[in-house]
């Protein structure tokens, strides 16, 4: 069992910046895979980035290409997407989530957090 708590999330004007993280409890979190998530009402969960248990290799859409980063501290069980240049259609609820790769379905991944929401005003 992992559990996930996501933070960070707020209000920011475009061409701002977030960091989102999420912090996880449990004793197989290091050896997983970790994504980030984001969902719009009435939309399908939409994959935004994913990095590997070692924090070596990520995965990113291509929306978000050159302007988020994601990483992780597995010594603190946290991973962080660092999100710059943010755009109104950035706007949405993020999830993070432990997978086995770096996939891009959200059918792909185990655990959850409850998501935190992100906010970016033109």
């Amino acid at each position: 069992q992992v559990q996930l708590v996501e933070s960070g999330g707020g209000r920011v004007q475009a061409g701002g910046s977030l960091r989102l993280s999420c912090a996880a409890a449990g004793r197989t979190f290091w050896n997983n895979a970790a994504g980030w998530f984001r969902q719009t009402p009435g939309k399908e969960r939409e994959f935004v980035a994913a990095v590997s248990w070692s924090g070596r290799s990520t995965n990113y859409a291509d929306s978000v290409k050159g302007r988020f980063t994601i990483s992780r501290d597995n010594a603190k069980n946290t991973v962080y997407l660092r999100m710059n240049s943010l755009k109104p259609e950035d706007t949405a609820v993020y999830y993070c989530a432990t997978g086995r790769g770096l996939e891009t379905k959200y059918t792909e991944y185990d655990y959850w957090g409850q998501g935190t929401q992100v906010t970016v005003s033109s």
